[in-house]
């Protein structure tokens, strides 16, 4: 949930706006009283239009320009440069306009005296909760270098993790618009000149032949109707996922999928350990480990279930026995394995090896589903096509043998 806040900035006494997204408001609080702010008021953010964000090109910095930026920094750190320097120095090469407005908002924040996590802290579309308590973590540690590599080497795998899975769907979700778009153009440009060839002899046409030459009809008398319903459609889908119930609805059906669900749990699985490992190796407490995770996790079921959790961990619980509390979502191997972390000290490398098991699990579900779907796609798009044509040339063939 995204939050616009107003608030005075302890450091200098100032009035400072903007905004920030956590799980919940109380969350969102907290955040923002840890980074030495006063709250004046906080209130859920309006979205924005689906004209404005085209408009506006999207108003978060991608993930690429961030691992990039995360890179940058952690290098020039350990060249011993001012983080003054530091970010005086990116603000000039950054390439995304945004980008370079916030690196030059930090740099004057931190030249009248604002902490690095605090100025960061002020600008959520770009610096992510996560990536500020890790740095608020460097800063208390004095080793700011170190952390921002952290930062970078974890980026980097949630990045390659969020890439794998995007490419994965890529090329059904090609192969499908394809197949709609060849059957429409077929419907609409070739069947009706195949029909009215059929149609002129005088013939008794099949039943499947009636059917299909009804639907070219259909979309050819009907089909810029068609279109308008469609884009309103996708437009109301678009802001009922926007919603925190088109969220939650949304997060449920991933999950529930056949094979796809399954690969959906291990990324989230991966991405919960992975967090998990960075954030307590940086020092940071398991409850505030847990919280963070449920803003950066990306579905909202698991969000909620991380947020049930945290609070049970707050209460002197155990992060197994919490954890263990829904077997549904996460599974009896990660739960044994921290609570083996738990009873040995070793959380963080049991956690890192949690999150690397995870990957390579995702990568083989992912290898698995390609190599299932290419040949799927390919005979769906064969069947199609070919039963449509069947369906007009059987009858030309008929004509044809009659004389």
């Amino acid at each position: 949930m995204l939050y616009k806040y107003k608030a005075i900035d302890q450091t200098n006494e100032q009035e400072v706006s903007g905004t920030i997204e956590a799980a919940t408001v109380d969350i969102a609080i907290a955040s923002l009283q840890r980074r030495r702010l006063v709250i004046i008021s906080i209130v859920v953010a309006t979205e924005i239009s689906f004209l404005e964000n085209l408009v506006a090109g999207g108003r978060r910095a991608s993930h690429r320009d961030v691992v990039v930026l995360s890179r940058q920094i952690a290098t020039l750190f350990h060249a011993q440069i001012s983080a003054l320097r530091v970010f005086q120095l990116l603000s000039e090469e950054a390439e995304s306009d945004l980008l370079r407005r916030r690196l030059e908002e930090v740099s004057q924040d931190i030249q009248g005296g604002s902490s690095l996590s605090g100025s960061l802290g002020k600008y959520p579309d770009v610096f992510s909760d996560f990536y500020v308590n890790m740095v608020r973590s460097g800063e208390e540690s004095g080793d700011l270098a170190n952390t921002f590599a952290y930062l970078a080497d974890y980026l980097d795998r949630s990045y390659e993790l969020l890439t794998k899975t995007r490419n994965a769907f890529i090329y059904p979700a090609f192969v499908i618009v394809s197949f709609i778009v060849v059957m429409i153009l077929m419907l609409v440009i070739v069947i009706p000149k195949l029909a009215a060839i059929i149609i002129e002899t005088g013939k008794e046409l099949p039943f499947y032949t009636k059917i299909v030459i009804e639907v070219s009809n259909f979309f050819i008398n009907y089909g810029i109707l068609l279109s308008v319903a469609f884009a309103a459609a996708m437009f109301f889908v678009w802001r009922y996922l926007r919603t925190e119930g088109g969220k939650k609805a949304f997060a449920q059906l991933t999950l529930s999928l056949p094979y796809v669900g399954t690969l959906y749990q291990k990324i989230y699985l991966a991405r919960i350990s992975d967090t998990f490992n960075t954030m307590l190796s940086a020092g940071i407490t398991a409850v505030r480990s847990v919280e963070v995770s449920a803003t950066i996790v990306g579905n909202e079921v698991y969000k909620n279930l991380l947020l049930g959790v945290a609070q049970d961990v707050r209460t002197g619980v155990p992060l197994s026995k919490a954890m263990g509390k829904y077997p549904g979502f996460v599974s009896g191997i990660m739960v044994q394995m921290i609570k083996v972390g738990e009873e040995t000290g070793e959380l963080a490398s049991i956690l890192d090896t949690l999150a690397k098991f995870y990957k390579r699990e995702v990568d083989t579900a992912i290898e698995t589903i390609i190599g299932m779907i290419e040949p799927a796609m390919i005979i769906l798009l064969g069947l199609g096509v070919g039963g449509l044509m069947v369906t007009i040339l059987l009858p030309m063939y008929d004509i044809a043998s009659s004389f």
